[in-house]
């Protein structure tokens, strides 16, 4: 039975390590009363694997299942009984931790009552954040004082009710549940006052041309400017104080407003304003010009008449409505119905020759002044009348007087007759296959000629593959995709019953190389 050893040494070595946890349960022995003789044999059991190699006997083997049954069934006691672990103590929060120091504090304004400030984040927020507190201490004392009671959550702050000419440490600290930052400090104390900035005129770009407005029109000029503290402002016309009935000013912190309820000619002028903070000002200055319809001419006159017509002569008008004169208007009137018609209009000239007038008529004239605005209302008027004679009809026969008598000399009309005379000949040419190709020569003659075109002294006459045009004695003949049988000698042929002349030229028509290569292969 050579199978048998080998569960012998398994359940040994079981039984010695199943034999510890066993022992704490001793009530278990005086339960059953033949089983006890087990744990008495077992240390024969332990010898047993000893002995095991000489000689293997029969009698052992029916010992072994006697001692492995008691040695596996002990562990089961200690299964049924585990060890509970005590449970683990909670985790306990991290510690609260403060923010970094808020970033880059500036003094945003300062004036006379308050200080304005603006700072950054904090560049670490630590356990998170609530808000800010501005605290301020007077310069010579050590005595923080916060200016704001309640957290503020904007980077901006303004410290008020200040007293003028403090000067005051400003610092800014950044609260959380962890506490206080380190204080972001400026770097110099502030003076509580009314910091000063130049003043400046900002004059707005159509102002700094001329402002031409007319009569009855309104005038409001806005102006900005700047300046720290509020500069005082002051308005001058041609270096003398403002007429305030006539033009009102009207200031605020950032623009002055000139106006004019109903616009004079007095009120043109140079109008200069001034802002002034301490000792420092700037200047602007304005042209306004208030335009108005000219005045009529100072005098016109009628120079002379004749025929049918009449010479005017003027003289420019005293007013010219604050403007240049941009031309006249002229007029007349026939004494018979007295109704006037105009005859020029924007003349620029001061005299005039006025045509196209009825015989038998007696005239007068007028003349209106203009300008950018208008004509003038008002005309000058000629005090002496044009007054246009009958003539004499051509069926009348009148003697002559005697005297001299003027022959006029008699011309040969001249004769413009000419025989065909090329003036530019044709040249030779090299066209290319395919591509279309023209001629040209020119022509004179009197009377106009007959021209012809020949290809090798044969007429090409009507033939669709050509165009022939003559033109004011230019000729053309266009060879419409010619071939190479289009090359000859071309010959133009112009007659007239006084003659005629021709002019030839050669003509060349190639192949392209790429087509002369696939047709030799």
């Amino acid at each position: 039975m050579p199978a048998k050893p080998a569960p012998i040494k398994k359940s040994a070595k079981a039984a010695a390590k199943e034999e510890k946890p066993a022992e704490p349960v001793p009530e278990a022995a005086p339960a059953e009363a033949p089983p006890a003789e087990a744990p008495a044999e077992a240390p024969v059991a332990e010898s047993a694997p000893a002995a095991e190699a000489p000689a293997p006997e029969g009698p052992a083997d029916e010992a072994a299942p006697s001692t492995n049954a008691p040695a596996e069934a002990a562990p089961a006691p200690a299964e049924a009984a585990p060890v509970e672990e005590p449970p683990k103590p909670p985790t306990p929060p991290p510690p609260a931790v403060p923010t970094s120091a808020p970033q880059n504090l500036s003094v945003d304004d300062v004036n006379d009552s308050s200080v304005t400030l603006k700072w950054r984040s904090p560049e670490n927020i630590g356990s998170g954040l609530d808000g800010y507190i501005v605290e301020y201490c007077k310069e010579g004392s050590s005595e923080w004082v916060a200016a704001n009671t309640e957290l503020t959550t904007s980077n901006r702050f303004v410290i008020s009710v200040l007293t003028t000419g403090d000067l005051l440490n400003i610092r800014v600290v950044a609260m959380n549940a962890g506490g206080r930052s380190e204080p972001v400090v400026l770097a110099q104390p502030v003076p509580v006052r009314e910091i000063m900035d130049r003043p400046k005129i900002r004059l707005p770009r159509a102002l700094r041309s001329r402002q031409v407005k007319h009569v009855g029109e309104q005038i409001n000029l806005v102006i900005p400017f700047c300046g720290k503290p509020k500069p005082v402002i002051s308005w001058t016309k041609d270096g003398q104080p403002l007429d305030t009935k006539k033009v009102n000013v009207r200031n605020s912190e950032k623009d002055s407003i000139l106006f004019i309820r109903k616009a004079e000619r007095d009120d043109s002028g140079s109008y200069e304003m001034t802002v002034k903070v301490d000792s420092f000002e700037d200047k602007a200055a304005l042209i306004i010009q208030i335009v108005d319809l000219p005045g009529p001419p100072s005098s016109v006159k009628l120079v002379d008449s004749w025929g049918f017509n009449a010479a005017l002569e003027w003289t420019p008008p005293k007013d010219s409505g604050n403007t240049e004169i941009t031309g006249y208007t002229i007029q007349k009137a026939d004494k018979k119905t007295g109704d006037w018609f105009t005859v020029l209009e924007h003349f620029h000239r001061l005299n005039a020759t006025v045509t196209d007038l009825v015989m038998g008529n007696v005239y007068t004239f007028r003349v209106f002044a203009e300008n950018k605005v208008g004509k003038s209302e008002n005309t000058a008027v000629t005090k002496d009348s044009a007054h246009i004679q009958k003539t004499v009809s051509a069926e009348v026969v009148v003697p002559c007087p005697v005297g001299i008598v003027y022959k006029p000399p008699e011309y040969k009309e001249h004769d413009f007759s000419e025989a065909p005379k090329f003036t530019a000949p044709l040249n030779d040419r090299a066209a290319t296959v395919g591509y279309n190709t023209k001629l040209l020569c020119a022509v004179r003659g009197s009377p106009k000629p007959k021209i012809e075109w020949l290809k090798n002294q044969m007429i090409i006459g009507d033939d669709p593959k050509y165009r022939q045009i003559n033109n004011q004695g230019v000729c053309s003949l266009e060879i419409r995709k010619p071939s190479s049988f289009d090359g000859g000698v071309y010959t133009c042929r112009a007659k007239n019953a006084l003659g005629e002349a021709t002019v030839a030229c050669r003509l060349e028509v190639k192949q392209v190389a790429i087509q002369e290569e696939k047709d030799r292969k």
